[in-house]
């Protein structure tokens, strides 16, 4: 069966549910790490569509299992509270945005040796998913499709070919809300009067998940694009402003109040989430999705992602921390460059590590920011006023780099940010072994001789091995001891030890001695 007909049909254990993979969550503010029925557990189904085993189940030893439980049962036995206390399983940490090019643009993108170039530079770092934004695709109309067509169908199924080729997975851009006020399937009654990210360059209304006709129009071409171009799913910009933010009142035309909507629960937009997420797990795929800033969607339980990505907007960066720290698994951080300012790009991996994340890289083709300035017949005159139009100055003032490639960089670049993205993903890929059980933010427990410090956080992953992450988030250097001795994973040829010197705003990763 090649991956077309797969997609359409999705695999056997997809449509029985009889494989679904697991990812277990204790949810309650400081849970009981040493205790759990299986009421407290929930289990969501795999967001990795891998049909191979795992490591866990296929590879270990005797020698592994033994190694493997009796860590948990130090933990279980040490740990008397934590924030969340997690079983990792399908999660795939190493991610990256890959700009296609320019969009809008004078001719159509096409794939070529720079791509494969570049798809081998992210292989060798070590990224397993990679995901396409709006560039794929022709929202202005510009060559004869639309937000939810190929700009170039024959080069955008060559390029997620050159990714499969690679091991690397690839999720296409697909909002359940935004669509182009422009385009001539749009119609108004899809929306709520005035509730649109523009009007002029980005012309983006926003379609009410409520709305019968955006629903009709909408869902067949997400399948569509899953059937047509060979994707491993979707990532999802929801383009919806949530109720407990809502500033738009009025209902669309067409909209039907079908659900209890309360600044606690988005009921029609939980709803559409859910179906499309469904959708593509019974096909074996992933789904992505982002709900602006640091939020999580309000579903009222309901499973609308496999990955969560905050950041944008965001303008403190301990803000995004403790604003996403506890959403359910898999969150993926990015903070906005042009947004909010950090000390190091250490910050990076500092705000996400200990809580079981890991920042999204930025790659692909250079972003030029063109696409500013690129005449748009559908909106005569409109031109980009923000990120793009300062890439653009950014980039005729320095051809030759260092490059921005996505709209989440700073401006100028940091060069540092590829090599300190691998150096942390090494260190960090070891933590999050299939199979592994995190407690984050540790509180109560027998693993440290005294208190630790104000701002200063411990999360616990066993697995095989044991690792401690130490974050120190205050602006003053800590001393942390543990009560047995750790080498760090950066030195681990150094004697193990139990006194910890911590600098200010600094993270160290711990690997417990046997």
């Amino acid at each position: 069966m090649d991956r077309r007909d797969f997609f359409k049909t999705g695999s056997k254990a997809a449509a029985t549910g009889a494989l679904a993979g697991g990812a277990a969550s204790m949810f309650a503010q400081s849970s009981r790490a040493a205790t759990g029925s299986p009421s407290d557990v929930s289990v969501s189904e795999t967001p990795a569509g891998d049909s191979g085993a795992s490591v866990v189940m296929n590879d270990f030893s005797a020698e592994d299992h033994r190694r493997r439980l009796e860590n948990i049962a130090t933990c279980t036995r040490k740990i008397r509270t934590c924030m969340r206390k997690h079983l990792i399983t399908n999660y795939l940490p190493a991610q990256c945005v890959y700009n296609l090019g320019e969009y809008p643009s004078r001719a159509p993108w096409a794939p070529g040796e720079y791509d494969e170039q570049e798809l081998d530079r992210l292989k060798n770092h070590g990224i397993q998913l990679i995901q396409v934004m709006d560039e794929w695709n022709d929202r202005y109309g510009l060559f004869g499709g639309n937000k939810l067509t190929a700009i170039n169908p024959e080069g955008f199924r060559r390029f997620v070919a050159m990714a499969h080729e690679r091991g690397i997975k690839i999720l296409a851009y697909a909002s359940t809300g935004y669509f182009a006020g422009s385009d001539p399937d749009y119609r108004k009654e899809w929306a709520r009067p005035g509730d649109i990210c523009g009007p002029d360059w980005w012309d983006l209304p926003r379609c009410s998940p409520a709305s019968p006709g955006w629903r009709a129009y909408l869902l067949p071409r997400m399948l569509q694009i899953l059937d047509d171009y060979e994707v491993d799913g979707l990532y999802n910009d929801w383009g919806y402003v949530s109720n407990a933010e809502k500033r738009i009142k009025e209902p669309a035309k067409d909209e039907i109040a079908a659900f209890e909507e309360t600044p606690q629960h988005d009921g029609a937009v939980a709803d559409l989430l859910h179906l499309v997420y469904s959708e593509v797990k019974r096909r074996g795929g992933i789904y992505k999705m982002h709900a602006d800033r640091s939020n999580q969607p309000k579903t009222a339980g309901l499973k609308v992602y496999d990955y969560l990505w905050v950041g944008e907007n965001v303008t403190n960066a301990d803000g995004l921390r403790e604003g996403s720290k506890n959403h359910g698994p898999y969150v993926v951080p990015c903070i906005q460059g042009t947004a909010a300012r950090i000390e190091s790009q250490r910050e990076h991996f500092l705000h996400s590590i200990p809580y079981m994340q890991f920042p999204l890289l930025q790659g692909g083709r250079p972003l030029t920011g063109e696409r500013a300035v690129i005449p748009i017949p559908r909106l005569p005159g409109a031109k980009e006023k923000g990120f793009y139009a300062k890439a653009w100055e950014y980039y005729q003032a320095h051809p030759d780099g260092p490059y921005i490639y996505g709209g989440w960089d700073p401006i100028p670049p940091n060069p540092e940010t590829r090599p300190a993205h691998a150096h942390w993903l090494k260190h960090y890929l070891p933590l999050v072994e299939e199979g592994t059980w995190a407690y984050l933010e540790v509180s109560e427990s027998d693993l440290f001789a005294k208190p630790l410090p104000e701002e200063c956080v411990a999360s616990v992953f066993a697995n095989r091995d044991l690792h401690v992450v130490l974050a120190n988030y205050s602006h003053s250097p800590q001393q942390v001891e543990t009560a047995d001795a750790y080498v760090p994973t950066d030195d681990s040829s150094s004697a193990p030890a139990k006194l910890w010197q911590l600098p200010k705003r600094s993270l160290r990763i711990l690997k417990k001695t046997v």
